[in-house]
């Protein structure tokens, strides 16, 4: 569908359009950022102070009532306020022109004693805060995604890797719980950014000392700190105490670290499938579908494309704190504009971005396929090397200098390691067998058990099972109603 923009044609696939637009994000939070939404949001600020000022008397009950009529989406009206903003070149004051005209009685006091950024501001706070509600959403389906995983697989024993080399067995519901655990910190940050920081400027005026409505109020029995009061009230946003024209900029960039925070969470996760898809490995696969292609030269690739997606977009996000601090940083004195027009962009691609990112990641989650034959064959192929620990602490229990048994445990294995490499099955078990000291020292039934490494895996089921009741469980209670609430990802 078009749409009439600016400048006064319409935006259609034949112009430049953001990926944001149509390809990445979901329709609930493309809606939260809309244009028609913003400025729906900035005539029900306008209607909450002009309620406000109705209570001491400066609007009549009258103007409040048709003021109050007008002030929701219904009424917007894009092309005429784009029209006029083309002529005064203020975006603000072309709606604000709007809204009073479509209110003869009451709309000559309309903003009475306010600033833009007393609108803007507490407008942006108001939708970050909604956005944030969705990306809590979309954390906690994730998580509960991945506690079906841990259930499934807490005793399933992998390889574990590190260095992107073989170290020792795991299972892979713990590699799950890993993942889950990052989750569980940004849900933590989300909900401490919401109820510790996310703060609206409140109605304060052109530099945040509320001069202009103090005028106002002379006589009347309201203060400006109780106009305040009453407008965020209505708007159900409490204030940050202190404000120059703006609220403290620092919010912003607390809100896209947050937001950033996430992204790095899902690129762990990300990079991971990536490598296990990968044949070499060959323990995952993402969801892919029957018709799915993925390469146009050859016809055989099954990329992670999911993955891949989802790994693109968290690197971008986490770019954008460094706007936000710069933002900050450079607000000169009480007010600078240097900050609107990036403002504009950072913030919705950062919540947009990260909207895509986690439904992607709850769609693998829930689609991927663990190729439990391949998971075994890479824990037979290198599981063989695990067994050096447990030897190396048996002897030195027994006796023996740890550091010579080291060094010797380190050439028998170098020796297995190039038979491995020649794609030959690991020979480890039987050096171990045929050295002379390690075969006199053990005995066989006691060297089969520890070469048996499948059992080697420590707490791991353990912890898994303490951390679903204990950590888990109790975050998908809170938020038991939001459970399922999930939708596709555009593309």
């Amino acid at each position: 569908m078009d749409v009439v923009g600016f400048m006064g044609g319409k935006f259609g696939y034949e112009t430049f359009l953001s990926p944001f637009t149509w390809r990445y994000g979901s329709e609930e939070m493309r809606r939260i950022f809309s244009e028609v939404e913003y400025r729906a949001t900035w005539r029900r600020i306008w209607a909450a102070l002009a309620e406000a000022q109705a209570e001491c008397g400066l609007i009549s009950r009258k103007e409040l009532a048709e003021i109050k009529s007008k002030a929701d989406r219904e009424h917007v009206d894009i092309e005429l306020a784009h029209r006029l903003e083309r002529e005064i070149k203020h975006d603000l004051m072309a709606e604000l022109k709007v809204f009073a005209r479509q209110c003869p009685k009451g709309g000559g006091k309309l903003h009475l004693g306010a600033t833009s950024a007393d609108i803007e501001d507490n407008a942006d706070v108001l939708r970050m805060r909604e956005a944030l509600d969705l990306v809590l959403t979309r954390l906690v389906n994730c998580l509960h995604s991945l506690s079906k995983r841990i259930e499934e697989y807490k005793s399933f024993p992998c390889m574990g890797w590190t260095h992107l080399q073989p170290a020792e067995p795991t299972t892979l519901g713990y590699r799950f719980a890993f993942y889950a655990q990052d989750l569980l910190m940004d849900i933590k940050n989300v909900e401490d950014l919401a109820t510790a920081f996310l703060r609206g400027k409140g109605i304060k005026g052109v530099v945040g000392v509320s001069a202009g409505f103090k005028e106002l109020l002379k006589g009347k029995r309201m203060k400006p700190k109780d106009l305040e009061s009453r407008v965020m009230s209505k708007l159900g946003l409490r204030a940050f105490t202190i404000s120059t024209q703006t609220y403290p900029r620092k919010l912003d960039f607390l809100v896209l670290s947050v937001l950033a925070g996430i992204g790095q969470s899902v690129h762990k996760f990300g990079v991971d499938v990536r490598h296990l898809q990968s044949p070499v490995w060959g323990e995952f696969s993402e969801p892919i579908g029957k018709a799915q292609v993925g390469s146009s030269a050859m016809p055989f690739k099954r990329n992670p494309v999911l993955a891949e997606r989802m790994c693109s977009l968290a690197r971008y996000v986490a770019s954008l704190p460094r706007i936000a601090w710069e933002n900050a940083a450079h607000t000169v004195f009480e007010r600078t504009l240097d900050d609107s027009a990036n403002r504009r962009i950072a913030i919705a691609e950062a919540f947009l971005t990260i909207d895509e990112c986690l439904i992607i990641y709850d769609q693998i989650i829930r689609g991927m396929t663990v190729n439990r034959e391949m998971v075994k064959r890479n824990l037979d192929r290198f599981s063989p090397f695990a067994a050096n620990e447990p030897i190396l602490m048996r002897l030195t229990e027994k006796g023996y200098n740890r550091q010579e048994i080291h060094e010797r445990l380190r050439k028998l294995s170098f020796e297995a390691w190039r038979e491995v490499m020649r794609g030959k099955e690991n020979p480890l078990p039987s050096l171990l067998r045929k050295d002379e000291l390690i075969s006199s020292v053990l005995k066989e039934s006691e060297l089969e058990r520890i070469l048996d490494v499948r059992g080697y895996v420590g707490d791991a089921v353990e912890r898994c099972k303490k951390f679903l009741r204990s950590e888990i469980k109790p975050v998908l209670s809170r938020y038991a109603e939001r459970v399922g609430k999930r939708r596709k990802t555009s593309f």
